[in-house]
């Protein structure tokens, strides 16, 4: 019996997955959880083989979570599955080691021969994802600049930006100038939709 840990946000979707994984013969919901930090909790708890996670959780979200929880426990089998499966998550998800990234447009028979790959010591990468990785490339921006166009996605000014990201206000210029020459974009406004479009953010 392959025993699966199951965190979703949502819960018609992770009643729906419960479900619908409990129908097959080999395996069995041993715990769910609602958040990134309720599954690295359960996961530490219960031990189980698969860990079925979404990618957007509040609090930590999935790639956190299955960094905590390969921590903690290096055999767990981490699956991500994501109804925005940008190229930069995937790339960060298979650094972190995760070992399935799927859409949740998957039908239920894929998602539980999946389950079954990850636990045979498989990967699964879902093929349209990883032609959009491959073809989105490395992203040119350093962490730091990354971090730094990211908090500046809502709109923020450079003062909050600064305080949230414990640097100077003239760091914070500069980091975003850096970020703007080398996305090749006219404004941080452009340079964050182009970033977000390639899945660098």
């Amino acid at each position: 019996m392959i025993r699966i840990l199951l965190a979703d946000d949502e819960t018609l979707i992770r009643d729906a997955l419960a479900g619908l994984l409990g129908l097959e013969e080999n395996l069995e919901v041993v715990a769910v959880a609602a958040s990134g930090t309720e599954a690295v909790a359960a996961a530490r708890h219960h031990r189980p083989d698969i860990c079925l996670l979404d990618l957007q959780m509040p609090g930590l979200d999935g790639i956190e979570a299955a960094a905590q929880i390969l921590a903690n426990d290096p055999g767990a089998g981490c699956i991500l599955v994501t109804s925005h499966g940008r190229p930069g998550h995937l790339k960060k998800a298979l650094a972190t080691g995760v070992r399935g990234f799927l859409p949740k447009t998957a039908p239920a028979v894929e998602l539980a021969r999946v389950i079954q790959l990850v636990h045979e010591g498989g990967r699964h990468v879902d093929p349209q994802l990883a032609a959009e990785a491959i073809a989105a490339g490395d992203s040119p921006l350093t962490a730091r600049e990354s971090d730094v166009l990211e908090l500046a996605a809502d709109g923020a000014p450079i003062e909050e930006i600064a305080l949230r990201a414990h640097l100077s206000p003239g760091t914070v210029r500069n980091y975003l100038s850096s970020a703007v020459a080398k996305l090749g974009t006219a404004n941080r406004h452009e340079a964050i939709a182009l970033a977000r479009r390639r899945g660098w953010l």
